[in-house]
């Protein structure tokens, strides 16, 4: 959550496959994006974060963590951080049990208010572009410590706006990982969108 904190941004890679996850994570870390969130929609994601878990200047966790199995296989292939779509108690209990930051999807004031009474360590907005910026302003008002990491339709033209509304950080999707990149290995241009993301945010 450090990291997160510091960078103000993480990325979250969905994609059908990941060829080569130690480049891809050496790849954002190097132009300022340590934070990378694997998902479970990827086949073998658990062999990916294994692999970019090692790169020691990234910090890497599972991402779309929907049970206690899942929460628990990606703790023990070195995933740092949980990420849930929505509000998911047994993910919650197991990141709890291991000592791991856990950021919990919600939407409503209502899902705010039970993913911190969870113990999730910052709540997840999504989908963001739903209702914009200002949605996190409105959030703040009722829950002003509460730590909020929109996703979904977040880019390098408004990201620096969700950041003003009160975001602790944003989450980069495939506005700088996307999934053909990932898939043929387009370092340079990941590298390009990530270094132009993070630019945007200042």
């Amino acid at each position: 959550m450090d990291v997160i904190r510091a960078d103000r941004v993480l990325t979250v890679v969905r994609a059908p496959e990941i060829p080569d996850p130690v480049a891809l994570a050496e790849t954002l870390a190097e132009n300022g994006i340590r934070a990378l969130e694997l998902t479970f929609t990827t086949p073998g994601v658990l062999d990916c974060l294994r692999k970019a878990a090692a790169v020691e200047a990234a910090v890497v966790g599972a991402g779309t963590v929907l049970t206690a199995e899942q929460a628990a296989a990606a703790i023990d292939a070195g995933a740092r951080f949980l990420v849930t779509p929505g509000i998911r108690e047994e993910v919650a209990d197991v990141a709890a049990r291991n000592d791991i930051p856990v950021v919990m999807g919600a939407f409503t004031p209502s899902e705010v208010m039970r993913a911190v009474d969870l113990g999730a360590d910052a709540v997840k907005i999504f989908p963001a572009k739903a209702l914009g910026p200002g949605y996190l302003k409105d959030l703040h008002g009722p829950f002003p410590d509460v730590e909020l990491i929109p996703s979904g339709g977040v880019n390098a033209a408004n990201a620096a706006e969700f950041l003003a509304h009160g975001a602790v950080a944003v989450t980069a999707g495939t506005d700088v990982v996307a999934p053909s990149d990932v898939a043929a290995g387009r370092w340079s241009e990941i590298a390009s969108r990530a270094a132009s993301f993070v630019r945007s945010l200042k």
